[in-house]
């Protein structure tokens, strides 16, 4: 672990390999588990605003269930996330031609319905950040459905926090990222 600014992060984003491989997992991460996806305070907000123009991306499911329980929902312990059909698929999913699971909310922004491109934890996937009252902890996670991005991640070498740049400087900024760079660099 080390600290930048007041984030503690782990090496493991430095040391680990990673590469989505969207041909081999199809999207698992947005169908399986048994939470939605972590969503900050102000992205209730934006999802609330912009459903009205991401729900034609969507499929009848993903609107049934969102109609029913709201654009996010919050878990026990007051964290929001993404909203579920019947507790399994993110309500956002969307599916190409090939039965990949893609983000209804991504194509929105794809196609210039919209000018917010998705949660920022699922575009920083695999890395999870947990806030805390003095700092961030930014870590990452290791989930067997990512098997097939770790193996393309480390025959093409490209680190976590490299394969996740944008969403990193969306979240903290292109001076922390930079930071994290210079870090990176005295690891190797």
């Amino acid at each position: 672990m080390f600290q930048l600014g007041k984030t503690i992060i782990s090496e493991d984003i430095i040391k680990k390999d990673f590469v989505c491989n969207l041909s081999a997992c199809k999207g698992a991460c947005c169908v399986d588990g048994d939470a939605g996806a972590p969503l900050e305070l102000e992205e209730t907000k934006i999802l609330e605003a912009i459903y009205p123009k991401v729900k034609p991306f969507l499929r009848k499911e993903g609107i049934a269930a969102i109609e029913a329980q709201g654009t996010f929902t919050t878990n026990d312990w007051g964290e929001h996330e993404t909203t579920l059909i019947d507790g399994a698929d993110c309500a956002y999913v969307i599916f190409d031609k090939k039965g990949t699971a893609l983000c209804g909310i991504e194509e929105a922004y794809n196609q210039g319905a919209v000018d917010w491109k998705k949660p920022v934890s699922c575009h920083l996937y695999p890395i999870r950040v947990k806030d805390y009252t003095e700092f961030s902890a930014v870590n990452y996670h290791k989930w067997e459905i990512c098997d097939d991005a770790c193996t393309l991640g480390i025959e093409l070498q490209v680190p976590v926090y490299k394969f996740v740049k944008q969403a990193l400087i969306r979240k903290f900024g292109e001076d922390w990222y930079m930071e994290l760079e210079k870090v990176a660099e005295k690891f190797k």
